[in-house]
């Protein structure tokens, strides 16, 4: 275990069971900073976990369906079964939702843990209803990831019947729930609805580490100039591993073609997808 003991419990998923480059390059950053015990939500053989092993102190590949947090609830049982909690200054949950990381993480974990408070995160989402961090990169002091009401929450994670009611139970519910225990919470980025989705090239250029997957997606691929910038920055391995998982995912053409326009195909892949949206929202009323 390394110097300032740090945990991470690492939620992943991948549609056919893939370890790629993208996720070792990710988990094996993170080995460097602290201990990893990685489960995915899916069906992985030894070929694909043989690929991590050398980075975690343990893998689970089984789908549960309970997607990130039903992961980071079977990562937290083995850690509390087969570790010493205790013996951690933090712990962390993270998930693959993410490409990178795109800056060193270092320095990005020692200001969030030299943040005043209980738990802490990458991004805050400003939600007027709901504050809250965002639950692919959360930190949590001593006094949380071992108290009575943590263990509770996590352990009664289970499958529920939408992925908004996954958000408002435990994504919203965990940071209510900090609070409710008397604790406190910051993030280092604040983002207002889906602006950490859409706005890619503003965040990279604020240093975010991380950059959202499901942007290559959104829009019908009208982010592409704005991912096509962090890509044209980032180094290479990294950028390798994130256009062959991209392609892989969303299709080599569909991927080739949104990094490729310029920003005035762009505008109009995004108008069109736009009209699109208000018919069919439109004829859904009607």
């Amino acid at each position: 275990m390394k110097q300032n003991k740090r945990l991470f419990l690492f939620a992943g998923y991948d549609a056919d069971g893939i370890i790629d480059d993208s996720l070792v390059l990710y988990v094996r950053a993170l080995s460097k900073l602290g201990d990893v015990v990685l489960c995915m939500d899916c069906n992985s053989d030894k070929t694909q976990t043989q690929k991590i092993k050398p980075y975690v102190l343990h893998v689970i590949a089984k789908r549960h369906g309970e997607y990130d947090f039903g992961s980071y609830k079977r990562a937290y049982a083995w850690a509390r079964e087969h570790l010493s909690l205790s013996d951690y200054d933090f712990v962390y949950m993270v998930n693959d939702s993410v490409y990178g990381p795109l800056f060193p993480l270092k320095p990005y974990l020692e200001q969030m843990e030299t943040l005043r408070t209980d738990a802490f995160g990458l991004v805050k989402n400003t939600k007027a209803t709901h504050p809250h961090i965002q639950s692919w990169f959360v930190g949590m002091r001593k006094n949380v990831f071992t108290s009575t009401w943590f263990y509770e929450f996590i352990s009664a994670v289970k499958k529920l019947e939408s992925k908004g009611a996954i958000t408002h139970h435990y994504e919203h519910g965990f940071s209510k729930r900090v609070i409710e225990h008397g604790g406190t919470w910051k993030c280092l980025y604040t983002a207002h609805n889906r602006d950490v989705y859409n706005k890619i090239k503003k965040y990279y250029r604020e240093k975010m580490p991380f950059m959202k997957k499901v942007a290559i997606a959104r829009h019908d691929g009208a982010l592409g100039p704005q991912i096509s910038y962090v890509l044209n920055h980032t180094p290479t391995q990294m950028r390798n591993a994130i256009i062959k998982n991209a392609k892989r995912v969303y299709g080599t053409e569909y991927v080739n073609r949104t990094l490729n326009q310029n920003r005035i195909s762009a505008f109009w892949r995004g108008l069109k997808y736009a009209i699109y949206k208000i018919k069919a929202h439109y004829a859904k009323k009607h």
